[in-house]
């Protein structure tokens, strides 16, 4: 997708040194666009853990490179196999919530398993890490071209005026290698000439529908409005918004999903004012193992100094400001669940169903053990 005027994805292997993969410092957007190296394990855990990657499907991505990265650190005389499976276990425990983060590094590890020749270690690893990613950008590329129709069915009742489509977070290519998963079908409408806007939630407590979601939409083009994250429950009941599309983090075999905090809350206000709430996720984010998400999916508590404080930028760096009293203590969790019976239904690269354990275990009865 594109940056300025040069296309990217959310994560690359270097051209000129294979020791080093590249990402997207998605810390310093939308003010200013730099990459970062990762030549490392401990490099790869820090980039995830501070969330200069995020988003399930590219910190999967990340993950399956920081197995490949781990071949340059291997000892002498010692089973490396056992090794890279100690980095494995270090990866997973980086951020609890998304499934993908341990979903590829299962992937990875079960090729290495399966060829474990030292003499061909790196090769199998690098191998396993770039099939990974062109799955997933087909797999967001699938999610996009079924959940078009949603917006073009929208587009037809709205008589050639814009569709406006809520979304919370960043579920967009930024978070998903390439295309997106939420806003894969927002650009493939966009590109097929259908009147579109998203209505972009700021999505405290860091930002990412402000400074990443608003950021790739105008680079696409596509027209869009910043609102307060608690303003979506008066714009759905003023007939403004259309239908919401979110991304998912972990959904469990009932149709259960966990997304950025607040999801929860828009799914509540759409339901109640009978305006279809979609999540949009690749297959690798489905937790077959999970019934109830409530009780069963892990929810990540992050540092409060991301909530009592707040980032900006003054013309010249960013900057952080406190916006509370000192001795106020912060609760930042990072995720809530949405409940099936909220959601209309879930966009895979299989088609749409609803969430449900019979239609998710018919879409994907190949990959449930």
């Amino acid at each position: 997708m594109l940056a300025g005027t040069k296309n990217y994805q959310g994560i690359w292997l270097d051209e000129s040194d294979p020791s080093v993969v590249r990402v997207i410092d998605q810390n310093r957007l939308p003010f200013f666009f730099e990459t970062r190296e990762l030549r490392s394990v401990e490099d790869v855990y820090t980039a995830i853990s501070t969330m200069t990657v995020r988003g399930a499907p590219l910190i999967g991505a990340a993950a399956a490179f920081g197995i490949y990265l781990a071949t340059f650190e291997l000892s002498r005389n010692a089973d490396h196999v056992h090794q890279l499976e100690n980095a494995a276990r270090y990866l997973v425990s980086c951020r609890p919530t998304a499934v993908n983060l341990s979903a590829a590094l299962n992937f990875v590890m079960d090729r290495i398993r399966n060829n474990p020749a030292d003499s061909s270690l790196r090769e199998t690893a690098l191998k396993a890490a770039l099939d990974l990613c062109e799955q997933e950008k087909e797999n967001c590329r699938l999610i996009g071209i079924n959940g078009l129709p949603l917006i073009e069915d929208a587009g037809k009742r709205k008589n050639g005026n814009p569709v406006n489509i809520l979304t919370h977070c960043n579920a967009g290519w930024l978070a998903s290698i390439d295309y997106g998963t939420a806003l894969a079908p927002v650009y493939l409408a966009h590109e097929s000439g259908i009147p579109v806007h998203v209505w972009v939630d700021e999505t405290r407590p860091r930002n990412q529908g402000s400074r990443l979601t608003a950021w790739e939409l105008d680079q696409a083009g596509v027209p869009c409005t910043l609102i307060a994250d608690n303003t979506g429950g008066h714009l759905m009941q003023h007939g403004m918004v259309d239908l919401v599309i979110v991304g998912s983090d972990r959904t469990t075999i009932q149709g259960d999903v966990a997304n950025k905090i607040g999801t929860y809350l828009k799914a509540l206000a759409a339901y109640d004012n009978n305006i279809p709430f979609y999540s949009a996720f690749p297959s690798t984010t489905l937790d077959f193992r999970l019934n109830d998400g409530l009780k069963e999916i892990p929810v990540e508590e992050r540092d409060e100094e991301e909530l009592v404080f707040i980032e900006g930028f003054n013309g010249e760096t960013i900057e952080k400001i406190k916006i509370c009293p000192d001795n106020v203590r912060g609760a930042n969790y990072g995720f809530d669940i949405t409940p099936a019976r909220l959601i209309a239904g879930l966009i895979t690269e299989r088609g749409i169903c609803r969430p449900s354990e019979k239609e998710i275990r018919n879409m994907f009865s190949d990959k449930i053990k």
